[in-house]
């Protein structure tokens, strides 16, 4: 079953409209953590800059965890230069996540 996150706006919206263009993602999650980085380096108190994105996606099969991290920053691109200071990151096929499977 495809779970998705509902429709969200501001930058959490920008990640979510680009993962799913690019990676079709069968489950995706974007946790904005901002609340927790108040006061550190990179947080300028406005929010929206500090981010956790669990994603499953079919496009992740045969990558290394470094290849597929690598496909979700081609895809937010600019954002990780302007504004995304930290980006957390759960990827995973369909057969890593689904008990049936083994995975």
């Amino acid at each position: 079953m495809e779970q998705r996150a509902g429709q969200i706006t501001g930058v959490a919206g920008i990640i979510q409209e680009r993962l799913e263009k690019s990676l079709n993602p069968r489950v995706l999650e974007i946790r904005d953590d901002s609340h927790k980085h108040r006061g550190h380096a990179g947080h300028d108190g406005q929010g929206e800059s500090h981010f956790f994105v669990e994603i499953v996606s079919d496009a992740f099969e045969g990558k290394s965890r470094v290849e597929r991290q690598r496909m979700v920053y081609e895809c937010l691109g600019d954002l990780l230069q302007k504004k995304i200071h930290a980006l957390a990151l759960k990827t995973d096929t369909p057969g890593e996540t689904d008990p049936k499977s083994g995975g």
